[in-house]
């Protein structure tokens, strides 16, 4: 966003990811149309290190991101900035990952015809992760302040990334239970409290609240979601028609959550980005950043959706889907550098 080994277990990698041997086929028959290609081991591995890879990209680029963007504005950057957008590139990411393995369920079950072979939960680690990041956030707070951590959860901030923490937390023993659906309780109240804490500003907080806990929570299912399909059409790939209606399934809900994440996302930015510090502020230019790499997921998502409707092999849209969840990964991170850089509001004549 379930977990259990598949019903026929083969080889399993360090990140849960199974991996199947294809019988041999025999000479002068040609492979299956519309199958999915499931690589081979040496292509896996080679894959894992690209993922890895990509994950250590991420967090360099959020460490380094607010102090790019704040160059040359004339901006006091807070202490600790890019470990604080790499934290929560962290926490955005547990949130996705949970919050997409709650989803996808209640879309597999009515495609008909799909294989039961199950795919692995990679929940129970993900809040853990969040939490982590929730605590290095409430420690950051604490050096920076120069207060005891007692005295940190007595703040604001503090009070909140603690409520964030035991949040993730219980969210990680639900998904551990057999009833992992009641994660959804303590996640709503991270997504809660992540919004209030992102928005101390004095004008209209509980509107930018507001905004938040909806634009968070499309992101997150959204991001996290397409992931869960991604990652089941992997294992489906013997069952094309199936791993098709999956993620047509999938596309149809995608289209509403792009709805709310342009509406809320566009209302945030009039309320919050003066139009004068546009290009000279380092939430401005991360703002910018943001868009283009938006418009290239929407881009890409519409590609996906009309291969998948024109054709009726999977593996095209599959290919272009897989792209999308890249560019949305940066997503994540330039938007955790986005809660990380000055409120605009601070070097705008008007503000």
């Amino acid at each position: 966003m379930f977990s259990g080994p598949p019903a026929d277990p083969a080889a399993q990698n360090r990140l849960g990811l199974f991996l199947t041997t294809a019988a041999p086929r025999p000479v002068g028959l040609a492979p299956r149309t519309g199958a999915i290609p499931g690589p081979p081991a040496a292509r896996s591995r080679t894959g894992l290190l690209l993922v890895c890879a990509a994950g250590v990209l991420a967090l360099l680029v959020a460490l380094l991101g607010p102090g790019i963007a704040a160059r040359g504005t004339g901006e006091l950057q807070m202490p600790g900035a890019g470990l604080t957008a790499a934290l929560r590139t962290v926490l955005f990411t547990a949130l996705a990952l949970h919050l997409g393995e709650l989803l996808a369920p209640q879309l597999i079950r009515p495609v008909r015809g799909r294989p039961r072979t199950p795919v692995r939960s990679w929940a129970v680690l993900a809040s853990l992760a969040g939490a982590a990041a929730a605590a290095g956030q409430i420690v950051r707070l604490a050096v920076v302040g120069g207060l005891g951590l007692t005295e940190t959860y007595g703040t604001r901030e503090g009070g909140l990334l603690l409520v964030v923490a035991n949040g993730l937390v219980l969210a990680a023993i639900c998904a551990a239970t057999r009833r992992p659906d009641l994660a959804l309780i303590p996640l709503a109240v991270v997504v809660g409290a992540e919004a209030l804490r992102a928005h101390p500003e004095t004008y209209s907080p509980a509107v930018g609240a507001a905004l938040t806990v909806v634009h968070l929570t499309a992101a997150s299912l959204w991001t996290g979601g397409l992931l869960y399909v991604l990652r089941t059409m992997w294992h489906w790939r013997g069952s094309p028609v199936a791993a098709r209606t999956l993620l047509g399934r999938y596309a149809r809900l995608a289209a509403w959550l792009y709805a709310a994440l342009a509406a809320t996302g566009t209302v945030s930015t009039l309320r919050r980005l003066p139009l004068d510090v546009v290009f000279t502020s380092a939430y401005g230019r991360t703002l910018l950043t943001k868009l283009v790499l938006m418009a290239v997921v929407s881009a890409l998502a519409l590609a996906a959706r009309r291969r998948m409707l024109q054709d009726h092999d999977p593996s095209v849209a599959h290919r272009l889907a897989r792209r999308e969840q890249v560019v949305l990964g940066l997503v994540v991170v330039v938007s955790a550098i986005l809660t990380a850089v000055p409120d605009p509001h601070r070097i705008s004549p008007g503000g």
